[in-house]
């Protein structure tokens, strides 16, 4: 089958699936196809998945039938969340969700850092072509307090759920660090590329936390816990990147002592703990003296 047909059979599977029925004008509104073309994909909806449907005169829909069987598409509820917060968080129109009805929802609000849409299209060249850029970059760092210019080789992007930051070689300090996107305030020259993507020994291995929920917690509550974060006989592992531990480690409420937290606002622990720690280190952690918690010195 042709990609768009094979698309708008899953759209109808979707449709049936999670709202429970389906007609002509959902495909002519959605993919803007012609009225006889609709009716084409519902009959070759139904003879790929036969039973899955049934007609309803009075709605002039057609139902998912109570015998429905999945033949398109394999559902995941993170699918259909992930569309229902692409448009609560403004990142999507309501009419290009496959959501017929959207419930109302909302999400936490993470406040938008401003990236230039011409540093990020350049950034990226930089990743394909795998050459360096100069770039203008605002640090935090105390010894630099006002923007420089330096040459980095980018190869990766890293979102640590607020921020994206690019993954660079850095020419100036000769070593991989993050870049927050946002700080680059402008770029110039390309040039040749430093250390490249195979180089990143950070980048490109990874290690295993393994979580559990807090001790402290009853057991009916770690059972539920355990359910949460899809826990097998108590634990789950989770394989990160070196270069994102930090990261990971700082969104779980990981990083200090998690196990001497409330349990009710810190539901898990690191079961690992001591690997962790050395794990931080060779992940090129410092200590903040200032806030007395982590911080990478590989990023600024």
């Amino acid at each position: 089958m042709r990609w768009g047909v094979e698309q708008r059979l899953e759209f109808i599977e979707f449709r049936l699936f999670w709202e429970g029925s389906i007609n002509r004008a959902d495909l002519v509104e959605f993919f803007g196809v012609s009225v006889p073309q609709a009716s084409k994909d519902l009959t070759l909806y139904q003879e790929r998945a036969p039973g899955n449907t049934e007609y309803d005169n009075r709605s002039k829909r057609y139902i998912a039938a109570d015998k429905f069987v999945l033949r398109f598409i394999n559902p995941d509820p993170y699918v259909y969340l992930g569309q229902l917060r692409a448009v609560a968080e403004g990142s999507a129109a309501p009419h290009e969700s496959w959501i017929a009805r959207l419930p109302q929802a909302d999400a936490a609000l993470t406040p938008r850092r401003d990236i230039d849409i011409e540093v990020l299209r350049r950034i990226l060249d930089a990743v394909r072509s795998k050459g360096s850029v100069e770039v203008l970059y605002q640090s935090m760092n105390r010894q630099r307090p006002d923007p420089i210019w330096r040459r980095i080789t980018p190869h990766a992007f890293g979102y640590d759920g607020f921020r994206w930051h690019a993954r660079a070689y850095c020419h100036m300090e000769h070593k991989f660090k993050d870049f927050l996107l946002p700080r680059i305030l402008d770029i110039r020259s390309k040039g040749k590329p430093g250390a490249n993507a195979e180089s990143d020994w950070l980048w490109n291995n990874y290690f295993d936390v393994i979580i559990g929920p807090h001790p402290d917690l009853t057991e009916s509550q770690k059972i539920v816990v355990a359910k949460d974060y899809c826990m097998d006989d108590g634990t789950a592992v989770l394989p990160v990147r070196y270069a994102m531990l930090f990261y990971v480690l700082k969104r779980l409420g990981l990083l200090s002592n998690p196990e001497k937290e409330d349990p009710r606002r810190q539901h898990i622990v690191a079961i690992n703990k001591a690997e962790v720690l050395i794990a931080l280190e060779k992940s090129n952690m410092s200590q903040e003296v200032s806030r007395n918690i982590p911080a990478p010195a590989g990023g600024e």
